[in-house]
């Protein structure tokens, strides 16, 4: 098919996704800075008529291309990672049980019957004992722990430490003192023996000096230097073990400004850095610019040098460090970056041209980008001629990269929006068969199929909705395209009303980094202490391996800090590396991954309040998710407060509809009682149609009104796509999309709907 002219202004170039991959989740608000105005005007590419694309013609366009033989199964992935847990346990099935219920069974095992091995006995014990000293009964853990450490090596020091515990818990300080020497003396080298120092520290403060000096990452660590700053805040040393350590402490921000307030003359480069990348983990990135620009002289902090100054609108600042990065380090990836930057803050097109020119004789994974950006700045100076042979020479060239896929799709929506569906459908198919990995490639397929039902062509249009479950089975896409296959998973007008069976999954699976001791504390449902431990494990955490970085996911979870965990999480899909793209596929067939990636939190609150609105909890669950990431005390810059993210006008109006008098936004119980209600209140506004009812949730009423006033709603897949908010458009989808994806991953049914129809979810079904 010919290229055809298209409008529009924004650039396809997106965020740093191979520097930002690695990075926690307040990272993610990197951004691309406005574009100079010459760069940011509208603009039409040319075509004369009868101009084709060498490699890419479809002659005979009337021929419909056939969809059927795109039905394969991915191919099959290898990795090194391994997340089985082991041998079959007696034990592990019951660690996500409630205490109450689990303590007999555990007991039974623990006497020697019903174990399957002498590990399944020690670990019952143990858990037997953490119960009791959670319950605050020490006395009653003792004689579980009496001799366990002999008898389970692999937690020796964990276990002396519970020992001492229960030894304080039942008043017998003397004896845990004892315990905790003798954990010190047989374990100086465990992380434990941080926590061992703390205890002996309350009295002798030589022992706190020495958590300090050999286990500075420990929590234990951080607390110390919280508490003695208290006493003497003029303390370098303990606030610089604070930036390096503690970026994830509230009020870790005001700590680095004092820092570089006080103490600049006193910094070396190094401490800078610090500095710098704290200041980047907590997303002030004018500060953390400002902070890296006096760094070491690496590739990777003058990039954030320059970078952090552009998100801080220092843009000659920026421009000065960018051409920096340049000359000092011609040849690294982040100065393909940088070249791309400097091209987008250029005042002169053909400054920028020469820039752009840079990239794509140097650094060819960013050639695409650098090729479009050009034909865009051409097409300005009226020569779109040459920008579309620059196009061309995307398809061509580089007809795999995401940039091509990019092309492609624009072209098809212009032809869709001319109504020449036909043509769409060929240039759509060109994404789904050369980009089939492309973030549009969903999205691709499944417009297919609803373009070839539009031309009475139903089989094809089976075809490609079938393709897109099994291709994309945890896309928006293969939600829409299952409905309309006639899957009982609801649709526009009746997802709200569903009410699906959920089967949880109880066993943990293994942590693929970390000590043995980690993992098994980890199996065991202790995911404080193995994240209290992994602390002082976890040392790369600039540049993590895909074990090291989905270890933290979890361990992240485990301890409910759910935005940043599940952050750490679905930016693996960012590897870029051969190698570590591979072991992202491996995880992507376990369902461990996707459970955490989908997480169930507050599950009975929002089963309960869905039950009383006649929600959907999956559809609450999802939108959940997307508002807040289960963080219930989470606010936004619009003032939205909690789980649901209500806002606090809304909150009081809402509570005067249901007589609520005294609530808090930041309780579960009670932001999930008043969002559960708004959003019942916004479907029952719009007849229960989901599309409108979200959109509302986010937009606004009055904007959702607007909207099905100005476009047409007898076709909401084209209302969707016509939301001129992209936000809200966005968020529509992930709802749903999210919605789709509980759905799967924990209503049996569907799952083993789906497992029929895809390959790819067939592994994560076999995975449970």
């Amino acid at each position: 098919m010919p290229l055809r002219k298209v409008s529009r202004s924004n650039s396809s170039q997106r965020d740093d996704r191979s520097l930002r991959s690695t990075l926690p989740r307040k990272a993610s608000r990197d951004r691309w800075s406005r574009s100079t105005r010459w760069r940011r005007q509208s603009f039409w590419f040319a075509l004369a008529l009868g101009t084709l694309l060498t490699l890419v013609v479809f002659k005979g366009v009337s021929r419909l291309p056939v969809v059927g033989n795109w039905l394969q199964p991915p191919a099959p992935v290898s990795s090194n990672l391994d997340l089985d847990p082991g041998t079959d346990s007696s034990v592990l099935p019951l660690v996500k049980l409630p205490s109450a219920e689990r303590t007999e069974p555990l007991e039974v095992i623990a006497k020697g019957a019903n174990a399957s091995t002498a590990l399944d006995r020690s670990r019952a014990r143990y858990l037997l004992a953490v119960d009791q000293i959670r319950e605050d009964h020490g006395g009653q853990a003792l004689p579980y722990l009496d001799g366990l450490e002999q008898d389970y090596p692999v937690l020796a020091p964990h276990v002396l430490a519970k020992r001492a515990q229960a030894q304080a818990a039942t008043g017998d300080s003397s004896e845990s003192k004892k315990t905790w020497n003798t954990l010190l003396k047989r374990y100086p080298k465990s992380p434990v023996a941080a926590e061992a120092l703390y205890q002996l520290g309350q009295r002798e403060a030589d022992f706190w000096d020495q958590a300090l000096a050999e286990f500075p990452s420990h929590p234990r660590s951080l607390e110390i230097a919280q508490t003695r700053l208290e006493k003497d805040p003029k303390q370098l040393p303990l606030l610089l073990l604070l930036a390096k350590h503690g970026i994830h402490l509230e009020g870790i921000v005001p700590v680095l400004n004092r820092i570089k307030k006080e103490y600049a003359s006193q910094l070396q480069p190094e401490d800078w850095e610090t500095l710098g990348f704290a200041y980047w983990e907590n997303a002030y990135y004018g500060s953390a610019g400002a902070a890296y620009a006096q760094a070491p002289p690496s590739a990777l902090n003058l990039y954030r040098a320059a970078r952090g100054a552009q998100l801080g609108e220092q843009l000659q600042d920026a421009e000065q460090g960018y051409r920096a990065l340049v000359q000092a380090f011609p040849n690294e990836k982040e100065t393909g970056l940088a070249l791309l930057r400097l091209a987008d803050l250029a005042d002169k097109p053909e400054e920028a041209i020469s820039f752009l020119d840079q990239v794509v004789e140097k650094f060819p994974d960013k050639a695409p980008e650098a090729l479009l950006a050009k034909s865009k700045i051409l097409q300005n100076r009226n020569s779109p001629d040459s920008a579309l042979q620059l196009r061309q020479t995307i398809l061509k060239d580089y007809s795999a990269s995401e940039t091509a896929a990019e092309i492609r799709w624009e072209q098809a929506e212009l032809l869709d929006k001319q109504g020449d569906f036909n043509g769409a459908w060929s240039w759509a198919k060109q994404v789904v068969e050369q980009n089939s990995d492309s973030e549009v490639a969903p999205k691709a397929a499944f417009w297919i199929g609803r373009w070839a039902a539009k031309l009475d062509h139903q089989p094809q249009s089976r075809e490609a909705f079938q393709y897109a479950v099994s291709r994309y089975p945890d896309s928006y896409y293969a939600w829409r395209a299952a409905s309309l296959l006639g899957w009982d998973v609801g649709d526009f007008s009746t997802v709200r009303q569903k009410q699906p069976q959920v089967a949880q999954i109880y066993q943990q699976s293994a942590l693929p980094a970390g000590s043995e001791a980690l993992r098994e504390l980890y199996l065991l449902g202790q995911t404080q202490d193995a994240w209290t431990l992994w602390q002082s494990e976890f040392t790369n955490r600039l540049k993590p391996t895909v074990a090291e970085q989905f270890t933290d996911g979890l361990l992240r979870l485990g301890v409910n800090d759910n935005l940043d965990g599940i952050f750490m999480l679905s930016s693996l899909a960012w590897r870029e590396p051969t190698e570590e793209k591979a072991q992202y596929k491996t995880l992507r067939q376990e369902l461990s991954y996707w459970q955490a990636l989908y997480p169930f939190p507050f599950m009975e609150t929002i089963e309960k309040w869905s039950q009383q609105r006649q929600l959907n909890p999956m559809l609450v669950t999802a939108l959940i998710r997307q508002e807040s990431r289960f963080e219930p005390k989470i606010g936004s810059s619009a003032g939205a407060i909690g789980l649901m993210q209500v806002i606090p006008e809304t909150a009081d109006w809402v509570a005067s509809q249901i007589s609520l008098t005294d609530y808090n936004l930041q309780e579960p119980e009670d932001n999930v009682n008043l969002g559960t209600w708004y959003l019942d209140f916004t479907h029952r506004e719009y007849q229960n149609n989901s599309v409108f009812a979200i959109a509302s949730y986010n937009a606004g009423p009055a904007k959702v009104a607007e909207w099905i006033q100005k476009y047409d709603t007898e076709d909401l897949d084209r209302f969707i796509e016509n939301i001129p908010y992209p936000e809200t458009r966005g968020y529509v989808e992930s709802v749903l999309g999210n919605y789709w994806n509980y759905l799967r991953l924990y209503n049996l049914d569907i799952s083993q709907q789906l497992a029929i129809a895809s390959p790819e979810h067939a592994a994560i079904a076999r995975s449970e």
